[in-house]
């Protein structure tokens, strides 16, 4: 069981060096899910949150918001501990992950 451990730590710290010789371009959020070690679950979730902050942009706009700060209270809110805001709105624009929404969000910074 110690030897399973052992090439498990060993093939992290490998995947670990390979990341940092890679160039995450169009590939910024993948980049930042492996980086802050997120399982799949968690991205799932991510997804899922900005699915319902895009749902809303809508009804704010419709209520004259222009920096839609109740959506970004959210954002900030239910995103993972692990993921800093502002990186994640960065990374999502480079890669093309709702735009609109990562548009709006990076209003607020």
């Amino acid at each position: 069981m110690d030897h399973l451990l052992a090439r498990i730590e060993k093939l992290e710290y490998h995947q670990k060096l390979m990341l940092k010789m890679l160039q995450p371009e169009a590939h910024e959020f993948d980049y930042l899910v492996i980086v802050k070690n997120l399982e799949e679950r968690e991205v799932e979730e991510f997804f899922e949150l900005c699915e319902e902050l895009n749902k809303e942009i809508p009804k704010q706009k419709a209520d004259k918001f222009v920096f839609h700060a109740p959506l970004f209270v959210e954002f900030i809110h239910r995103l993972h501990p692990k993921l800093d805001p502002k990186e994640v709105v960065d990374a999502c624009l480079k890669q093309n992950i709702y735009p609109g929404l990562m548009d709006v969000l990076k209003r607020n910074f």
